[in-house]
């Protein structure tokens, strides 16, 4: 297990050295010489190798992280611990567990669902505290001395208690969950446990809008006129089911821009930055929208959801095959057989597979990029998308130039130069 995940760091930083070699080039690419001036484009290199090598102290970073793991059964010791805090909280409740998990050995998922909660916390709480220090250096560091970081300590501090906060509830339902179906669903759990997925996944989607999202954006109507009635002029052609359109205060985090849409597929939102208005003019903010309605057009969200969903039946389908193993268990200092840990262990002999899948998903994103841009082309907005994407990329410092074997294994996007081209306006 340590070797895969070696491999894939080893694999990792190779083409990240690779990029490195693009991003020292003095000139941007022939095609954009007209578009990107050179200052821009200097300024994007050395952005770019910024996290470059940011991505491989990251990489090493969490190298080591996953040896300390691996190395101290660290997994087998967060459910000791969890163990430990049931005893404590909830005595009796422990130990009809512990009398329930002796006398059905063999079936492991039996465990505490309470303890596995617990489990799921506290592996939650340590995996963020594991990431605070490269966080903290790219939001303080990397972010801030390319003047995009706007986010203060004490923000910086609020945002992590409530990403903890609202995850832990996610994770620890989620856990609660996987831990009843395995007790309940005999041999057909991995198809409960796609399903049961998948209606934990649709109430985060309903309650993102109406709790969570405004806990770190404060929200407000768009107000701007021409800008408001060229939107949902848009959405009304379109018949897209708008229910609210909203303005986010973004630059209070950061100068980065963008605009989005979310929610169920009868009742959706748009959100815009506010950093996309003040750098854009309205009719290019327009086009922007009408590349992710093209987006909702395609039905792509719900092509790439479905992928997703795949993904998880099948990583649960493989899971049934090893879950009652005990060696899957006892290599890592487990005395149970846990089922949410031995998922989370299962979880890192599937390293190369997700590595494939983060290629095969990138190959359809690409897709579904250049799909949504042919859209708003076709909906009028060709020229302003064109200029849109030119300012997104100078004001986020955007990639112009990228090693092909890091470009597909890491951009979801296609590069500006390709994008024009598509579009017939470079």
């Amino acid at each position: 297990m340590l070797g895969l995940s070696v491999g894939k760091f080893m694999f990792e930083s190779f083409i990240t050295l690779r990029q490195c070699r693009v991003l020292c080039k003095p000139s941007p690419p022939a095609v954009l010489s007209k578009t990107i001036n050179q200052k821009t484009f200097l300024d994007t290199q050395k952005y770019g190798l910024a996290k470059a090598y940011f991505s491989l102290g990251r990489g090493v970073w969490f190298a080591a992280v996953q040896y300390l793991y691996l190395r101290y059964d660290i997994l087998s010791k967060f459910w000791q611990f969890s163990g430990y805090l049931l005893l404590r909280w909830a005595p009796t409740h422990s130990a009809s567990s512990v009398a329930q998990s002796s006398a059905t050995l063999a079936a492991p998922y039996h465990s505490s669902i309470i303890q596995s909660s617990l489990f799921s916390v506290i592996y939650l709480l340590f995996s963020m505290l594991e990431g605070i220090l490269p966080q903290v250096y790219y939001t303080f560091v990397v972010e801030q001395s390319f003047g995009f970081n706007k986010q203060t300590v004490a923000g910086f501090i609020s945002d992590q208690v409530k990403t903890f906060f609202i995850s832990s509830t996610i994770f620890a339902t989620g856990a609660a969950g996987f831990s009843y179906i395995m007790s309940k669903a005999g041999d057909r759990f991995a198809l409960y446990l796609g399903f049961g997925a998948f209606a934990l996944r649709t109430l985060v989607i309903t309650i993102y809008p109406v709790f969570i999202l405004p806990m770190f954006y404060k929200l407000s109507p768009l107000e701007g006129k021409e800008l408001k009635e060229s939107i949902v002029g848009l959405t009304t052609k379109l018949s897209f089911p708008l229910t609210k359109l909203y303005v986010a205060d973004g630059s209070s985090r950061s100068t980065h821009s963008n605009a989005i849409f979310f929610g169920l597929p009868w009742q959706k939102n748009i959100l815009v930055f506010d950093t996309l208005i003040q750098e854009m003019e309205p009719k290019q903010v327009t086009a922007v929208i009408a590349h992710e309605l093209g987006h909702w057009k395609h039905g792509h969200t719900a092509y790439l959801s479905a992928l997703q969903q795949l993904d998880l039946f099948y990583s649960f389908g493989l899971f049934s095959l090893v879950y009652n193993n005990p060696h899957l268990y006892y290599t890592f200092g487990f005395k149970e057989q846990p089922a949410i840990a031995g998922f989370l262990l299962f979880c890192q002999i599937l390293v190369p597979i997700s590595s494939v899948h983060q290629l095969v998903n990138n190959v359809f994103s690409r897709r579904y990029e250049y799909q949504a841009d042919a859209f708003a082309k076709s909906m009028g907005f060709g020229s302003e998308l064109s200029t849109a994407l030119i300012n997104l990329n100078k004001n986020n410092l955007s990639t112009i130039d990228a090693d092909h074997i890091y470009s597909s294994y890491h951009h979801s996007h296609p590069l500006l130069a390709e994008r024009l081209a598509a579009l017939q306006l470079d």
